[in-house]
């Protein structure tokens, strides 16, 4: 009787082990920028740039700085890729809005992000960095074999960025449309679900 107990309290640890693995540990963010009630299924760690190009920004023939993609990839604890992120269009919404969008590096499936709320606020944000965001679901779609890890994400959120910001010179003349500067950036992308 003593070795099935320990055989089945041995059992029971592995079979605990992956589930406590898999939870996500969320970072106080600003109210704003928060998700409830949904319950965050993944996180990754992002290396990549914000890339932008200098371009009119109003009728008056002012220039500057407009982001017009992110390429990151995200990664988990382990360094394994998990997803790659990038501007796409979203089939959902005909394919003429171009949205963020993070495909799963495993079974392909995307989810498009729209941006809903940000926050630059000082107690969370670092001097330099990007904002923090928040984007809910513009759609998704299950990779060509039925993958759906990213299908089932409701909100996104950016958070812990570090760097990423547009340049402050270089982009001040008319002469300086069309130039491009790729900002490296990292943060955390933390996935939502219901």
């Amino acid at each position: 009787m003593k070795n099935y107990v320990t055989s089945f309290g041995i059992a029971l640890s592995l079979a605990l082990a992956p589930a406590a693995q898999a939870q996500v540990v969320t970072p106080p963010v600003p109210t704003n920028i928060e998700v409830s009630p949904d319950q965050a299924f993944l996180l990754g760690h992002a290396f990549g740039t914000q890339n932008y190009e200098c371009q009119p920004v109003n009728s008056l023939g002012r220039v500057g700085w407009v982001l017009f993609t992110p390429q990151a990839t995200l990664f988990d604890d382990g360094n394994q890729q998990l997803i790659t992120h990038f501007f796409s269009p979203n089939p959902v919404e005909n394919s003429v809005i171009i949205r963020a969008a993070w495909q799963d590096s495993k079974d392909t499936s995307i989810v498009w992000g729209r941006g809903v709320e940000s926050s630059v606020d000082a107690n969370f944000v670092k001097p330099g960095a990007i904002p923090w965001v928040k984007l809910e679901t513009a759609g998704t779609q299950d990779g060509p074999t039925g993958g759906d890890t990213l299908s089932k994400t409701t909100f996104i959120q950016r958070v812990n960025t570090d760097g990423g910001t547009a340049p402050s010179t270089g982009c001040d003349r008319p002469t300086d449309i069309g130039k491009r500067v790729f900002v490296p950036y990292e943060a955390d992308y933390i996935f939502y679900k219901k």
